[in-house]
């Protein structure tokens, strides 16, 4: 069976770097982007199965990088979660208005990534 695939969207390398590591970097295969342009660009050309993006990037911020797939019959039913400091509850709910099924509150536990992660997929 060939492995899942997750995108990683923030533009803090050290960010995407533990994520990466909390979820294993064997596990699954890792696309990654440090805006949201490179995010739709690198989406243009492969789909993930996860989409775990951030909120606050400078240009295009994750919740019109959400907007625009969900508007997009090729990538509408990409699962969203997106992973943010931001956790208020008009946060949480722009997050969900955009298409995100899922929010993950930085700083996240690496146990708790890994089950909601692992929850998400299972949806694919």
């Amino acid at each position: 069976m060939s492995k899942k695939i997750i995108m990683i969207v923030d533009d803090e390398k050290n960010i995407v770097d533990l994520i990466k590591i909390s979820l294993g970097e064997d596990e699954y295969d890792f696309m990654l982007a440090y805006s949201g342009e490179e995010a739709l660009k690198l989406i243009a050309e492969k789909k993930p199965d996860l989409i775990l993006l951030d909120i606050m990037m400078p240009g295009m911020d994750g919740y019109e990088v959400a907007k625009r797939l969900k508007a997009d019959k090729t990538t509408q039913n990409i699962i969203i979660a997106m992973v943010s400091a931001k956790k208020e509850d008009h946060d949480i709910l722009t997050g969900i208005d955009v298409g995100a099924i899922s929010f993950i509150t930085k700083p996240f536990k690496p146990f708790e990534l890994q089950e909601k992660v692992e929850e998400l997929l299972q949806l694919t």
